[in-house]
C-alpha cells in the first residue's frame, strides 16, 4: 500500500498558502474576518507558514449555527483562518486522498459530484431489475477518531502533517472520540477517505458490478433480489467494524421509484423527491418575497434562484416548474429570462 511522506514543506510552502487564502475567500469577499485577513496577508500567511512548520496551528473555536435544508443539521463554521488552513492541507493531501479511491465514489472528488453521480445511477438503474439503498445512520457524528486516525496514517508517513491532522479531528466531538464537524473541508474529506476500503472490499471481495456511493449514500443494482440481499448483509458487517449503523434497507424494483440525492430514480427516468420540491417551491415563495418587499434587487434575486432552477431541471419538472411560477403570480413579478 503506497504511502506518502515529506509533504508538509509542500503545505507550508508560500505558493500553496497564497492558493489556499484565494479559495477560502470565494463568495466571502465582503465579510469583515476575510477582509481583515487579507489587510495583513503576507503576515498572516508567513505566520501559518510557520505554525505548520513547528505543528502549533490551532484548531477549534467553531460558531455552531442549525440549517434546516434539507434536513436539520448542525453546522459548524471555522474561522476563517482555520478555513486557509484547510484549504492549504488538502490542496495537497486531498489529490493523494482521491488516488485511493475507487471510480464510483463520487463526493469531493474533481471531475465526479453529484451530477456524475447520477448520470451513473440512472444508467445502472436501467440496466437492471432490482436496486439496493443503503444509507449510514448520522455519518458524521459517527465517525471514530481512533479508526479515521490510523487510515490517515496508513495513507501518510509524514509525522508533522500528521500531528496537523489529528488535532482538526480532535477538535470536534459530538460523543467521546467520535465525530467530524459538517462544514470543515477537511472533513468532507475525511468522511469520504473512511469509507474507501469499504468501496474496495465491495469491488475485489464482494464483486459487485453495479455500485456508486456519493459520501455515505451508497446504491448497488442486480438481476438478483437475493444477492442484493447478501450484499447488504455483507455491507452491515463491514461497518461494525467502523463503528457505523446502517438504516433500514430500501430493496426495490428499478421500475419502482429509488431516492438518491434529492432526486428519484425510477426506470431511465429522473424525477424531483417530495423534500426537494416542497424544498423549492418554499425557497423560491422566500425569494420573490425579498424581491417583492425590496430586499433584493433582481441581480441578487437571479442569483439565488439560477442554482436552483438548474437543480430541479436536472430532472422531469417541466410542469412542476410551471405550477410553481404560477402560484408565484400574485406577487407581480417578472421573471428574469431562463427561469
Amino acid at each position: 500500500m503506497k504511502t506518502w511522506k515529506n509533504l508538509m514543506p509542500l503545505v507550508a510552502e508560500m505558493e500553496n498558502l497564497y492558493n489556499a487564502f484565494w479559495k477560502a475567500k470565494r463568495g466571502k469577499e465582503k465579510k469583515q474576518e476575510v477582509q481583515a485577513y487579507g489587510d495583513s496577508l503576507d503576515e498572516n500567511l508567513y505566520a501559518l507558514s510557520q505554525q505548520l512548520e513547528t505543528g502549533e496551528v490551532t484548531a477549534g473555536d467553531y460558531r455552531f449555527f442549525k440549517i434546516y435544508d434539507p434536513k436539520e443539521r448542525m453546522v459548524c463554521a471555522a474561522p476563517f483562518a482555520q478555513r486557509v488552513l484547510h484549504h492549504a492541507l488538502m490542496n495537497v493531501c486531498g489529490p493523494l486522498l482521491d488516488k485511493k479511491q475507487i471510480f464510483d465514489s463520487y463526493a469531493c472528488r474533481r471531475g465526479k459530484g453529484q451530477y456524475a453521480a447520477l448520470e451513473r445511477a440512472q444508467m445502472f438503474h436501467a440496466k437492471y431489475k432490482w436496486c439496493l439503498k443503503l444509507d449510514i445512520r448520522k455519518y458524521f457524528d459517527s465517525i471514530d477518531h481512533d479508526i479515521l486516525k490510523q487510515k490517515l496514517a496508513r495513507t501518510f508517513s509524514d509525522c508533522q502533517l500528521l500531528n496537523v491532522l489529528f488535532k482538526i479531528i480532535d477538535s470536534y466531538e459530538s460523543e467521546s472520540g467520535k465525530g467530524l464537524p459538517i462544514g470543515n473541508l477537511t472533513s468532507q474529506y475525511f468522511a469520504n477517505h473512511y469509507l474507501c476500503a469499504l468501496d474496495h472490499c465491495l469491488y475485489e471481495r464482494l464483486h459487485v458490478a453495479a455500485y456508486v456511493r456519493y459520501m455515505d449514500d451508497m446504491l448497488i443494482w442486480s438481476d438478483d433480489r437475493e444477492e442484493l440481499l447478501d450484499k447488504g448483509k455483507s455491507v452491515r458487517s463491514l461497518l461494525d467494524g467502523l463503528h457505523l449503523k446502517l438504516k433500514v434497507f430500501s430493496l426495490r424494483r428499478t421500475a419502482q421509484t429509488t431516492e438518491f440525492l434529492g432526486y428519484r430514480l425510477k426506470g431511465k427516468g429522473l424525477l424531483l423527491s417530495q423534500r426537494s420540491m416542497k424544498r423549492y417551491s418554499r425557497r423560491m415563495v422566500e425569494a420573490y418575497r425579498l424581491y417583492k418587499c425590496g430586499f433584493w434587487d433582481e441581480e441578487n434575486l437571479t442569483a439565488h434562484i439560477r442554482p436552483m432552477t438548474a437543480f430541479v431541471m436536472k430532472a422531469d419538472s417541466y410542469n412542476f416548474r410551471k405550477k410553481t411560477l404560477a402560484k408565484l403570480e400574485k406577487y407581480e413579478v417578472d421573471f428574469p429570462k431562463g427561469l
